[in-house]
């Protein structure tokens, strides 16, 4: 029998029951990794036939971290963004996406946006997966279909994010 939903949510929430700082979450995207090999998981929860592109797939009550499935039907340009207060973990399932890791060069302040400059880029292939801790400014180009399962340590629909520009 294949990995279930809940059998991951479970996982996660034991994991960061027991470590919620950085060697919790980087455990979890182990975990992350993990389901990205199991087809049959990638099947049920992250199928091409998405409603959206944003899936939110469990919330955890007690902790607040999310399970999410994306699903990008053509490419797709993001913007130099963080998440907040929070963390993420984005593990590529289908697809590739190159991602651009930005450096906080003028923080945010005053009403004014931070500026950032580009530190690196790499690719996010089938299997990957990715943590980005909070603060970390990233931005993703898909050129083509791509499905995602991301985690977050928040709901990043209901949170601030910084407001963020290149220099």
């Amino acid at each position: 029998m294949a990995y279930t939903l809940e059998q991951f949510a479970t996982d996660i929430r034991a994991t960061l029951s027991a470590d919620s700082g950085p060697g919790g979450r980087e455990a979890v995207r182990a975990l992350v990794e993990r389901v990205l090999r199991d087809e049959e998981f990638i099947a049920t929860y992250v199928p091409q036939e998405l409603p959206q592109e944003r899936n939110v797939l469990h919330e955890d009550t007690e902790l607040g971290f999310c399970i999410c499935a994306h699903n990008y039907r053509g490419a797709k340009r993001g913007k130099p963004h963080d998440h907040g207060p929070t963390w993420a973990i984005y593990g590529q399932a289908d697809g590739e996406t190159e991602m651009t890791d930005w450096r906080v060069v003028s923080p945010a302040g005053n009403g004014a946006p931070a500026k950032v400059e580009l530190a690196q880029t790499y690719r996010l292939r089938p299997g990957d997966a990715h943590l980005y801790e909070p603060g970390d400014v990233h931005a993703p180009l898909r050129d083509g279909p791509t499905r995602l399962i991301r985690i977050e340590g928040q709901n990043t629909d209901k949170i601030e994010r910084t407001k963020i520009e290149a220099a």
